[in-house]
């Protein structure tokens, strides 16, 4: 035995002066990227501008309407020249929000209150307690991933509702199921976070498509279309609701969506943004094809299936047929199978495939990736340590460079090339180690 152990010695020695160097730079890279991350927010927060535009927006909206007018039409709003974008029912929701003017006034504040609450609710992946270096690296990723924060921060954009929102979901959704997916004591948790990820989908029309990654939750097959048919109810209910009760302002409302209301800002799908569909016009422009709608959102299909959805499915599929053999069925069946015997790479997957639908939406404004951060958020802190490195490097120290600089990410695409890279460093992370947090749990 002592033989052995002198064999055995240098090599251990060896590994254990490899993990403290890898944990010593890994611990220097995160906190130089906290350092990048509270220097923005503080130069943000100093700079003399006339913040909170959107915020502006919105309470001007409901003020108008408190006042009998009709909130879709500019000329009704004071001290703006945008429209208000959201359903009518959305009015009086949000007359509490920005009742006494306080929203407005301290949205910055408030923001941030939000911002550090999102972190702090959304869930693990894992059924180990939760470590301080794992809510520090989701509060990191919700400040600074995408430096999308900065621009809900600093236009006041209702997608801070909307991150807070969908991190509570998430935390129903991604609950741990203690007695085995078919007796899963907390669906009834699991169908609110679906109402809840429904409604907030609702906000943004082009996001719906989120809902759909409720198929790959550990949970029999006919809970999950319960799921997803909840989620689609939750979505379609403020769209009703806005056409039954405030049929008039339904109306304006979708004649800012395809402006039909003359000499004033319109909500539309190509309005300048960093998302695939703009890229595939901005490419068909170089070579004079730019003015071909067809052309254009068939090469806006093909670069969302090539570049995202297509490797997420094969990825997934390579892993269900890499497990040991289990009885036959369909792929779907197996797919089930799967998910229900690896119920924490379910919920990774589950949240991937929402970044991944995130990310392929044809309207992805600057403040829309706060809300891709949130799904980064969960993902970020179960990552290995090359993974982790490069997922601070891409997605939060280089556009933090970019904003810090004083460049302007508005009008290009460099955000989206961020987050395409982001996604591609969790999916080849998923695919290397697919039972990473299955092995984990095992050892904790």
């Amino acid at each position: 035995m002592s033989d052995v152990a002198r064999w055995l010695g240098p090599s251990v020695d060896m590994t254990e002066r490899r993990n403290t160097r890898r944990n010593i730079w890994l611990a220097w890279l995160i906190g130089l990227t906290a350092l990048l991350v509270l220097g923005n927010l503080v130069s943000d927060g100093t700079l003399p501008l006339n913040y909170g535009w959107d915020v502006r927006v919105n309470c001007a909206a409901v003020d108008a309407y408190a006042d009998g007018l009709d909130p879709y039409f500019v000329r009704n709003l004071k001290g703006t020249r945008f429209s208000y974008p959201y359903l009518p029912v959305t009015l009086d929701v949000f007359r509490p929000v920005c009742a006494g003017g306080a929203l407005v006034a301290h949205h910055m504040g408030l923001y941030l209150v939000l911002a550090v609450l999102c972190g702090l609710l959304l869930p693990g992946l894992g059924r180990t307690r939760t470590s301080p270096r794992d809510v520090a690296l989701r509060l990191l990723c919700v400040f600074g991933a995408f430096i999308g924060f900065e621009w809900v921060w600093a236009s006041g954009n209702f997608a801070m509702l909307g991150g807070a929102l969908n991190a509570v979901a998430l935390r129903l959704l991604l609950r741990p199921t203690t007695s085995g997916a078919w007796e899963d004591h907390g669906f009834s948790f699991r169908v609110s976070g679906a109402v809840l990820l429904g409604l907030v989908t609702s906000f943004k029309l082009v996001f719906c498509p989120v809902i759909a990654a409720l198929y790959f939750l550990p949970l029999p097959r006919a809970r999950k279309l319960v799921l997803i048919a909840v989620a689609a109810f939750g979505f379609a209910l403020p769209i009703l609701i806005s056409r039954v009760f405030y049929a008039d302002l339904f109306s304006s409302w979708v004649g800012v969506l395809t402006k039909q209301i003359p000499d004033q800002h319109a909500v539309e799908l190509m309005e300048t943004n960093p998302s695939l569909l703009l890229l595939a016009r901005s490419l068909l422009e170089q070579v004079g094809l730019g003015d071909s709608k067809p052309v254009m959102f068939a090469t806006y299909a093909l670069a969302a299936l090539a570049l995202v959805l297509v490797p997420f499915v094969l990825s997934v599929l390579r892993a269900v047929g890499s497990g040991p053999a289990r009885a036959g069925g369909s792929l779907l069946t197996r797919l089930d199978r799967w998910l229900i015997d690896h119920p924490h790479v379910a919920s990774r997957v589950t949240v991937l495939a929402m970044f991944a639908l995130y990310v392929s939406s044809p309207r992805l404004k600057e403040y829309a990736f706060f809300e891709l951060a949130v799904y980064a958020a969960v993902l970020i802190a179960d990552l290995p340590a090359l993974a982790l490195a490069a997922m601070l490097t891409v997605g939060l120290l280089a556009p933090g460079l970019v904003s810090i600089t004083g460049h302007t990410v508005e009008g290009g695409f460099i955000l989206l090339i961020v987050a395409l890279a982001c996604f591609w460093i969790l999916l080849l992370d998923f695919r290397a180690e697919p039972m990473r947090l299955e092995a984990q749990d095992m050892h904790s």
